[in-house]
């Protein structure tokens, strides 16, 4: 029997025929397989537009309320340290006491200057109301009643001026006891018992810090004080009546709040090393939690936002380049990714500038499971 070899060209159209009809076979099992595999179901949370207070955390620093050093006020050697280190004193208390010796002595002699010059002007006024009288009898004449005046206003004037000596006196005396100025709680002498004091002296004797109620001086960068400021000028922020944002303070890392107060005031310069603008808010300090210097952490109530969207934090994550995304069910039933622009927190949701709108279902649950364009099944999540 004779064997009949095929021409290339009939091969060639064979080998096409079997491969076309081996993918076809293949793209119909697929097509059934996928038929086969039911949807994943995820769970969404559909947004709905809502009003959001607006808490901004910011860095802080606790300043006094008043601070004051204690210097002397006339120059002696310090005899005696008249409160505690680190307690509470008040203004007017006797804190040092210079020794008084000379400043006594300076009274005395200045109180003897005064009993002086009123028995000069005792006698000189005498003098002057008898030539007044003789004057007028033509016993005595012009110039003698004249010089008589002269002595009595002489005696008048220095009797002044002793009396102010005196007074100088007794308030140098009286500056020996250096006394707090202000109300506070008082550091550490800097000076002790035996110490040259002297007026004007570089060296403070002690600091003294009101610290009921305190300060604190809290940084926001510039940029996100412009976008408030903005935000509040177009409406989408509404702020309260008195324009008194309350403030809650924490410890730098703790959840605990330390006090609650109001801001004051915002600066009007920007500090051009940081590009940031200061913020100070006032608050009670009855148990001297906060102290001067101290680093805390300050939540701002900046207001309220009209109509905003939350998106919850378990359905937005952040791609290799550090964008925000998260997968939406769309219309058609099918998985989507969006890209969104976030505005800081609230709770457990992220508030979204653009990316979303009110009615998207966020997946929340699942998220392993899907990928973009995968038709799924949904669930709200409560």
């Amino acid at each position: 029997m004779r064997q009949r070899n095929l021409s290339p060209i009939a091969a060639a159209v064979l080998a096409s025929a079997l491969f076309i009809s081996g993918c076809s076979d293949n793209n119909e099992g697929a097509a059934q397989q996928q038929q086969a595999q039911p949807q994943q179901t995820v769970g969404v949370v559909t947004l709905q537009p809502q009003d959001v207070a607006i808490n901004v955390t910011l860095p802080g620093r606790a300043t006094a309320y008043r601070s004051a050093e204690v210097r002397p006020q006339v120059s002696g050697i310090l005899e005696q340290q008249l409160f505690t280190e680190g307690s509470e004193v008040k203004a007017g208390q006797s804190l040092y006491q210079i020794d008084a010796a000379t400043y006594e002595a300076d009274v005395s002699a200045a109180a003897a200057a005064v009993a002086q010059t009123q028995a000069t002007l005792a006698a000189s006024s005498a003098r002057f109301e008898r030539f007044q009288g003789l004057l007028e009898k033509k016993a005595v004449s012009q110039q003698e009643f004249d010089e008589a005046e002269a002595a009595y206003l002489q005696a008048k004037a220095a009797l002044k001026v002793a009396e102010a000596e005196l007074e100088r006196a007794q308030l140098n005396l009286e500056y020996t006891k250096v006394k707090a100025p202000i109300s506070g709680r008082i550091g550490r002498s800097l000076l002790t018992e035996g110490a040259l004091v002297s007026v004007g002296q570089a060296q403070a004797l002690t600091m003294i810090h009101q610290l009921d109620p305190i300060y604190v001086d809290i940084q926001q960068g510039s940029e996100a004080y412009l976008q408030l400021q903005q935000a509040i000028a177009a409406g989408r922020i509404s702020m309260t009546a008195d324009n008194q944002p309350q403030v809650r303070l924490f410890a730098n890392g703790s959840k605990e709040v330390l006090a609650e107060g109001k801001l004051l005031f915002n600066e009007v310069t920007v500090d051009p090393t940081t590009s940031s603008i200061t913020l100070r808010a006032q608050f009670a300090n009855p148990e001297r939690r906060i102290l001067p210097g101290m680093y805390v952490t300050a939540e701002v109530a900046s207001g309220s936002l009209q109509g905003a969207l939350l998106a919850p934090q378990t359905g937005v994550s952040r791609d290799p380049r550090g964008r925000a995304v998260a997968m939406v069910v769309n219309q058609e039933g099918k998985v989507e990714q969006r890209y969104l622009e976030l505005d800081g927190t609230s709770g457990k949701s992220w508030i979204v500038r653009s990316g979303l709108e009110a009615g998207d279902q966020v997946i929340v649950e699942g998220l392993q499971k899907i990928q973009p364009g995968a038709p799924v099944q949904t669930e709200e999540v409560k």
